[in-house]
């Protein structure tokens, strides 16, 4: 009786042990990461398009 009931209980103890070890996945991301960085980008080609248009009114006059 006790050789059936150990047996019985080894794989089931097998089997509890092994479903609480921790397991820890370390998975890239299927997608690039993408920073946006498009307003700071945007700000510095409008501040020197307004320079120069401002450059180019003042040394034509006449344009408008």
């Amino acid at each position: 009786m006790n050789m059936k009931k150990a047996a019985i209980l080894a794989p089931c103890l097998v089997a509890i042990a092994a479903a609480c070890t921790p397991t820890v996945r370390v998975q890239a991301p299927t997608e690039p990461i993408t920073i946006n960085l498009n307003v700071k980008v945007e700000q510095e080609i409008r501040v020197k398009l307004e320079r120069e248009v401002e450059d180019l009114i003042a040394s034509n006059p006449d344009i408008f």
